[in-house]
């Protein structure tokens, strides 16, 4: 809800974190459940959900497709997160300070979300308190995710970065292409096209 796929600041919150229940299904089954979800998205190919500028406090559940989480300086693109089929994802920064970030999240093939408001979702949360036992673990997750890239990102080695990324989060070599996952990961796509066939 690695954006808050939540992530993976937009992130997502991914389903493969290290917590031995997964706290993202339990949140998203009981939200189905309770039919809170208030639309449905439909994103074209390379289609924003969020650019530059914008305030969004809406939570979404990626029901199938791939998203990623970019910020750009001086015309280059800094990849911060993905999201795919299964994952929450928001702009985080806005979300919890209803002010807009330069964040822009991406639809990277065509992708189907379902959202739901802060207002609703905030409700929810604190309507039980399994709800926000679930959503403190949900953020915890987040806090490990986000520990776990600053320590990659100073890692000089890119056999290194390449190796972490694989064992934390081998789904994103299935769902992202290779260009993203380079910028992702601070390399050339040639530099990582080598490291996958070694």
């Amino acid at each position: 809800m690695d954006i808050f796929h939540f992530g993976k600041l937009g992130y997502i919150a991914s389903n493969h974190l290290y917590l031995l229940m997964n706290p993202i299904q339990i949140i998203i089954d009981e939200i189905q459940a309770q039919d809170l979800w208030e639309k449905e998205i439909q994103l074209k190919r390379n289609e924003f959900l969020k650019i530059r500028g914008s305030m969004d406090t809406t939570l979404y559940y990626i029901v199938n497709g791939s998203l990623r989480i970019f910020i750009e300086e001086e015309f280059v693109e800094h990849t911060i997160r993905f999201g795919y089929s299964g994952e929450l994802v928001t702009a985080l920064d806005s979300f919890i300070t209803e002010t807009s970030s330069n964040l822009y999240i991406q639809a990277l093939k065509k992708t189907s979300l379902k959202a739901i408001s802060k207002k609703s979702y905030t409700a929810f949360i604190n309507a039980t308190e399994r709800n926000k036992e679930q959503w403190l673990k949900v953020l915890e997750g987040f806090v490990y995710q986000q520990m776990e890239r600053e320590q990659d990102l100073l890692l000089s080695s890119p056999k290194r970065r390449y190796h972490r990324v694989l064992e934390r989060s081998p789904r994103l070599f299935q769902e992202i292409p290779n260009k993203y996952i380079a910028a992702y990961l601070r390399m050339s796509p040639e530099t990582l096209s080598r490291l996958k066939k070694s």
